[in-house]
């Protein structure tokens, strides 16, 4: 039988998002503990593909209370962030189970009941910290290709010597879909298939970097629901301009949007297509709070209801949302401002209930 264990406070997700809401909970001496799925804490980074490399600097990429290691203008790679995560938990003290999926989350009367593959939990709130990188997603339409074609989505590609020979399809024109199309280019021919076009700003201007021209005009204080929030939601840019040379010899091909397959050949927005070896799915994530079972918290999209990380239901909140309340809401240098505003309303309700 499951043992039951009781918090005042359960964090879920032990990825940036959970260690800095961990870090501002310190601060007031409240109870709490943060569930994770991974076997160690940063193994949603050092999972991912090998040349990962952000595209924020150290500087901008640390969180409260202990900068990230290196020299601040440099680029850390994926295993420096993950090594720097587990750092950051050891460092504060942050109480936290691995190796513990939630599979559960109900209402009770006086909080919350957490089911995992190992125990039990109560708690008093409840901070959904589980990040935007849930379900990987690729078109249900693709189950028409031959399975001779190699596919694979970007959260589970590794390097290019993982495909077939013969020419690779990335479906996705973001910051991870051109990384990856760079690094393939070097070794085959590659499409890159986008819904819009290609927009890019380079990672640093006259000297400084680019995260520091967001702050002199104003950008990273964009609120979601702000006109130039809503403007930069659009159209997101794709930061750093590694993919230019790539484009100008040829070995990266621009073809549109992706709208449907045959057993061996994609067909694109404009009418053409193309026979294909392998397809590298850079079509990001959908959301699955299909283990919450409390009628309010997603909407009919299966998207996270809230203000402000702060959800309809008394005591349950979440942290590390794209534009939850700012740009940078979701990385590792902006999940602070909301991780730090959702312990205090947390801890303000908690004083008016004494």
């Amino acid at each position: 039988m499951l043992a039951t264990m009781d918090y005042e406070v359960i964090i879920i997700g032990g990825g940036q998002s959970g260690l800095s809401t961990g870090y501002f909970l310190r601060k007031y001496n409240t109870e709490f503990m943060i569930l994770d799925a991974n076997n160690q804490i940063g193994d949603s980074w050092r999972n991912r593909y090998d040349s990962l490399t952000l595209f924020s600097p150290r500087a901008y990429s640390s969180l409260q209370g202990m900068p990230m290691p290196g020299e601040a203008e440099g680029y850390p790679n994926k295993d420096e962030v993950a090594d720097y995560l587990e750092s950051y938990a050891m460092a504060f003290s942050l109480p936290i189970r691995t190796k513990t999926l939630v599979t559960g989350l109900s209402k009770i009367y006086n909080g919350f009941r957490i089911h995992t593959n190992r125990d039990t939990y109560t708690a008093k709130n409840i901070i959904i910290a589980a990040g935007p990188f849930q379900t990987p997603f690729i078109p249900e339409t693709a189950k028409a290709l031959h399975a001779d074609i190699y596919q694979v989505h970007s959260s589970q590609y590794k390097n290019p010597l993982q495909l077939q020979e013969g020419p690779v399809l990335v479906v996705g024109g973001g910051n991870s879909g051109t990384q990856i199309a760079a690094e393939c280019s070097l070794s085959r021919q590659v499409i890159l298939s986008v819904s819009k076009p290609l927009r890019f700003i380079p990672n640093r201007l006259l000297g400084k970097s680019i995260f520091s021209w967001f702050d002199i005009l104003g950008l990273s204080q964009a609120t979601s629901d702000s006109f130039i929030g809503r403007r930069l939601r659009q159209n997101e840019p794709i930061i750093g301009t590694e993919l230019k040379p790539y484009l100008l010899n040829g070995s990266v091909r621009v073809k549109p949007a992706t709208v449907r397959f045959g057993p061996e050949e994609v067909y694109f927005e404009d009418g053409s297509h193309l026979p294909v070896r392998n397809i590298i799915w850079a079509t990001g994530f959908r959301c699955d709070y299909s283990w919450i079972s409390i009628p309010g918290v997603v909407d009919v999209a299966g998207r996270p209801i809230h203000k402000r990380g702060v959800s309809p239901i008394l005591g349950l909140y979440f942290v590390g949302l794209p534009w939850q309340h700012r740009r940078g809401s979701a990385l590792i240098g902006g999940v602070g401002i909301d991780s730090e505003w959702i312990v205090e309303q947390l801890t303000w309700k908690h004083e008016l209930s004494h």
